[in-house]
């Protein structure tokens, strides 16, 4: 295992005359949960979105498990390795919980993309069955199999878009903003469930607005503000980084 799971360096992405990511450091070491946050317009989703393939970089270097894949696109970022959720889900509301999760099998387990257009009711192969009926009780939807994806409440929805993520078998997940649009059980049965997946053996970078979320699961905290890193440390220096209080907590020390 490569002492690194994600690196960049120098990560630079501009929109015109819009530098929207500046010269960007980080690493990412196996077995690290890793909270990203910052103001808005700071620059979070462009990275996130360099990181993943959506956005090429304007200069830098994106390299995993020590491999280079800048400029790569985000099926070819997901094949090497690396599972994301979206804020905006993208799950298929018209397939059941079961068809949403056997797509990602299905791509995991390398079978063609006509194999993935087949009706699922069709979908005979043990393998892929037994793949997506692991996935849905890791995240605790297997009872919920057969509901349309339209169906479930909000937060069953966020899992199913985790569960999702998870059956590309990935060696880093990156959550964006996971907690969104959840009240404060949901997002405590979140943070538990996260922690659960990191202890398992899973790399996780978190891009999260709840400062209570990231601040009390994640390990490390990178800040970005107008596209610069401006910290990178525990969560405790990070809520005392003079920066990161100027920048994102608005002056004040701030305590979770």
């Amino acid at each position: 295992m490569p002492e690194t799971i994600l690196e960049t360096k120098g990560l630079t992405r501009r929109f015109g005359g819009l530098t929207a990511v500046d010269a960007v450091d980080m690493v990412m070491r196996p077995g690290e949960l890793v909270g990203l946050i910052g103001p808005n317009g700071a620059g979070k989703s462009t990275f996130f979105n360099c990181l993943t393939g959506f956005y090429p970089p304007s200069e830098g270097e994106v390299r995993f498990l020590d491999k280079p894949i800048t400029g790569l696109k985000p099926f070819q970022v997901a094949k090497m390795g690396i599972g994301r959720t979206f804020q905006n889900l993208r799950i298929m509301p018209n397939m059941t919980v079961f068809d949403n999760v056997s797509i990602g099998a299905i791509g995991s387990l390398g079978h063609s993309l006509r194999r993935a257009l087949w009706p699922f009711n069709c979908l005979t192969d043990n393998e892929i069955s037994q793949r997506t009926w692991d996935i849905l009780a890791r995240v605790g939807l297997d009872s919920l199999s057969s509901e349309l994806a339209a169906n479930l409440s909000y937060g069953k929805r966020k899992y199913l878009e985790i569960a999702r993520a998870l059956a590309t078998d990935p060696k880093l997940l990156i959550l964006d903003e996971p907690a969104a649009g959840l009240n404060e059980q949901e997002t405590e049965q979140l943070a538990d469930f996260i922690q659960k997946l990191n202890r398992e053996g899973l790399p996780i970078l978190l891009v999260e607005h709840d400062m209570g979320l990231v601040m009390g699961i994640c390990q490390r905290v990178m800040v970005l503000a107008l596209g610069k890193k401006i910290a990178d440390d525990t969560p405790e220096a990070v809520q005392q980084h003079p920066l990161v209080l100027e920048a994102y907590l608005g002056g004040e020390e701030c305590q979770y």
